[in-house]
């Protein structure tokens, strides 16, 4: 799915102004870190954007998002996979990966886009390109939703697992600025499947004003949403809650709620 040397040419390409979302992301990380009522004494964090995760945790091991990642196995206490899952080839096996490098009951945590991210931006270049051209290229990743985010850790072995979306509005001047901030943030088009051409300027224009007519705001300005999923989940271990055994309970709902409980009939 992934081009990954045109991926590491436009990650290359960000500045830090364009890094704002991952300030959010760092920050939301370490809310989630400040939960956890557990020393963290060897940290890994799977980026492709190693220069602002290691500002962020300078005492973690910085680890690039290949598709085999250099973990060592049951080595840490905490893998983070940082704003780079969206891009991954084979996202269970990086999952999987970072699983097999957690001690026991260590604790992983994971920021990604989700697939509400750009969905203004999706909709409008691709009826842009119906209209001018008559077809249609892949331009924005095919993002996962919350629940399939979910499952992949469940897929991957995880116990106690817990996936969130975090929605985020940011307010453009026009579409030109949107893509000029995607272009600092490294976030542009790198699927292989991509146009390998340059994009006409009519199609361009005509999805800025597509996006002015059905996605302004009160004030005029465009609104384009980044959806932020993130996992938690823990290597297994047998210090860890474990779920009853059905038939087990002592009492019954209708005890609990103080009230009468009524049979079935057939």
């Amino acid at each position: 799915m992934t081009d990954a040397r045109a991926l590491t040419l436009h990650r290359n390409r960000a500045v830090s102004e364009g890094m704002f979302l991952h300030h959010l992301a760092a920050d939301e990380i370490q809310d989630r870190m400040n939960m956890v009522n557990k020393p963290f004494a060897s940290i890994a964090i799977v980026t492709g954007h190693p220069d602002f995760w290691s500002t962020r945790f300078p005492d973690a091991a910085l680890v690039a998002d290949a598709d085999t990642l250099a973990l060592a196995p049951g080595h840490y206490d905490l893998v983070i996979h940082a704003m780079s899952l969206h891009w991954a080839n084979d996202p269970v096996g990086q999952l999987i990966q970072c699983r097999r490098a957690l001690k026991g009951d260590g604790l992983f945590l994971s920021v990604a886009f989700g697939g509400q991210t750009l969905h203004e931006l999706r909709a409008c270049l691709g009826q842009a390109e119906a209209d001018v051209t008559g077809g249609m290229s892949p331009r924005v990743a095919p993002m996962a939703d919350l629940r399939d985010m979910g499952g992949l850790l469940q897929r991957a072995g995880f116990a106690l697992p817990v996936a969130d979306a975090l929605p985020q509005i940011v307010e453009y001047e026009d579409a030109h600025a949107l893509m000029r901030d995607l272009r600092a943030m490294g976030e542009t088009n790198a699927l292989a499947a991509r146009l390998r051409q340059p994009t006409r300027r009519t199609v361009i224009n005509t999805a800025a004003q597509l996006y002015r007519e059905n996605f302004a705001n009160d004030e005029s300005r465009l609104n384009a949403t980044f959806e932020f999923i993130f996992l938690t989940g823990w290597a297994p271990h047998e210090s860890q809650p474990k779920a009853l055994r059905p038939g087990s309970a002592k009492h019954s709902l209708a005890e609990v709620l103080g009230t009468s409980e009524t049979k079935l009939t057939n």
